[in-house]
């Protein structure tokens, strides 16, 4: 089995310690194949906020680690900067790769940048973009999870989140689940749900996922949500795929991460327990 964690918005600067702490003890005890950060690592994109993000993620010691840019990731009071060298603080702390990859036997992982200079919050994939995903989702084998990874939500569940939606989305969930995508991950809103979409109208019994993460570590919660993150378990066991996304919330009484809610993906879609539900 493999097991993916995903931690969104950790906003560093509005880091909460507790939190932190019972992070490293969750992912100590899941031992994930792979950490996928989804965006919006820092508050205001400064070098020091993205040292100290850093320092977290190399506390984990993960296996693997995919970490793509969000908006609060591009300096918003450095004009010179954005313009000239928008990702230069991230691409310090985190690498050169803004479209960081994944691939294991069962595992294919495609993250999208989908952040723009000239965009002050709102996300954008466009037509290249969604092309290079499609290509690289059609290359994966039967037994691999088709993953895609992006900052704004391709889908939302309220309707206020509307202006939040990432431009672009129509063609490229299209396009995507054509390919064979199983998953779409994203942030953004501070809000987890997982929900089934169907943007092939000719195809109506095929599934895409989208898999919302709340905010994992900041003070900036939403409407009084917890922080969170999100757990995918995937296994092919003689063809037969399963695949899970749980919820994890943080427990101010415990100063831990506790299951709260599971959706089964795959092989029904059937299996779905709303979001805060016991598992």
């Amino acid at each position: 089995m493999s097991v993916l964690l995903q931690i969104s918005d950790t906003h560093f600067g509005t880091e909460q310690a507790p939190v932190m702490q019972a992070l490293q003890r969750l992912h100590a005890e899941l031992q994930p194949d792979v950490v996928v950060v989804s965006g919006d690592i820092t508050q205001r994109a400064t070098r020091a906020q993205f040292q100290s993000a850093r320092q977290f993620f190399d506390s984990l010691n993960p296996k693997a680690l995919l970490a793509i840019p969000g908006n609060h990731d591009i300096p918003l009071f450095n004009p010179v900067l954005r313009l000239l060298a928008p990702y230069a603080h991230f691409q310090q702390a985190f690498g050169r790769d803004l479209q960081p990859e994944f691939t294991a036997d069962d595992l294919l992982i495609v993250c999208v940048n989908t952040t723009r200079r000239w965009r002050h919050k709102h996300g954008e994939v466009s037509p290249a973009q969604i092309q290079y995903v499609a290509q690289r989702l059609a290359t994966a084998n039967a037994a691999q999870l088709r993953v895609v990874v992006t900052h704004q939500p391709v889908h939302i569940i309220t309707e206020k989140d509307n202006v939040n939606l990432l431009r672009g989305y129509q063609p490229a969930l299209q396009a995507w689940a054509q390919a064979g995508a199983d998953l779409i991950l994203g942030g953004h809103i501070h809000l987890p749900y997982v929900s089934p979409l169907r943007p092939l109208p000719e195809q109506p019994h095929q599934i895409l996922w989208a898999a919302q993460a709340g905010t994992a570590l900041s003070t900036r919660t939403r409407s009084g949500l917890p922080n969170s993150v999100n757990v995918v378990r995937y296994q092919n066991a003689d063809g037969k795929r399963n695949c899970s996304v749980q919820q994890w919330d943080f427990d101010q009484h415990s100063n831990e991460f506790k299951p709260v809610a599971m959706t089964s993906l795959l092989p029904s879609p059937d299996s779905c327990t709303p979001p805060h539900s016991a598992t």
